[in-house]
């Protein structure tokens, strides 16, 4: 089993490191269980090389290898196809995923245009001092499943302004295992086969968005190369979702795609 971890904080050693650190070790626990080997990757997105989001929509319009940026964006992607799971963790700033967070989205913006992720599931992560964090797990959430990723779950942490590695396994030990635990069984179970309705419910709003557009598009020659316009086409793999669950996501979807596409 092969996991990534993005973590957009700045500090190697601050409360985001030290959940995610403390999930690493919880899942080399549950998986020596198991007896199944775990590949636990961390990339500190802060520490890497991707440039500011220009806006200059050439990724949209004629692929996303047609970049003007030259950075380490694409070896991050490389890395995610090759992941079976991925954590995304953020500290809040302002009550939103951190300036790190937000641009390593804006960057991948076009796979909310040509999601890819499907069969992949992820696990949302955000820490905080004082405060909420629903608000920057709904943003990573909402990124997250536009490009295809089944969510296993997602969780806050509130920590104070800094605490020690041993602090943060005496107070979340227990949360960081119950995190573990969920995104190491829904990949070994293959959930991500299961589709949510929210899930099933994107996928029909996306496909009415990306049929309206001109034949000669990037974007909708890879959907018709997907094979997503085809009318028994539901989600992007093939799946196991409930087919009246099925059936009612793509009723609302499409009673709603007018009005958000």
């Amino acid at each position: 089993m092969k996991i990534l971890a993005l973590m957009s904080s700045f500090r190697k050693k601050g409360n985001t490191a030290h959940i995610v650190q403390l999930i690493e070790q919880q899942m080399g626990e549950i998986a020596a269980r198991h007896d199944e080997p775990l590949d636990f990757e961390t990339l500190h997105l802060a520490h890497m090389d991707i440039e500011l989001c220009r806006g200059c929509r050439t990724c949209f319009d004629r692929g996303e290898a047609t970049c003007p940026l030259k950075d380490d964006i694409p070896a991050i992607r490389a890395k995610i196809d090759a992941a079976d799971g991925l954590i995304l963790a953020s500290p809040v700033y302002v009550d939103d995923v951190n300036a790190v967070a937000k641009n390593w989205i804006d960057r991948m913006a076009y796979v909310c245009h040509r999601p890819t992720f499907g069969g992949k599931c992820a696990y949302l992560i955000a820490t905080v001092g004082e405060g909420p964090t629903n608000h920057t797990l709904r943003t990573m959430n909402f990124a997250l499943r536009s490009w295809g990723f089944h969510i296993v779950g997602r969780a806050g942490f509130k920590m104070g302004a800094l605490m020690s590695q041993s602090e943060a396994a005496q107070h979340f030990r227990d949360e960081a295992g119950d995190a573990a635990e969920t995104l190491f069984q829904a990949i070994a179970q293959q959930q991500y086969l299961r589709p949510s309705f929210i899930s099933l419910m994107i996928f029909r709003v996306q496909q009415h968005a990306w049929r309206k557009v001109s034949p000669d598009s990037y974007d909708y020659a890879y959907w018709k190369a997907q094979g997503w316009f085809k009318p028994d086409c539901t989600f992007y793999i093939e799946h196991r979702a409930n087919p009246m669950k099925v059936s009612l996501a793509r009723l609302v979807g499409a009673a709603l795609a007018p009005f958000v596409t």
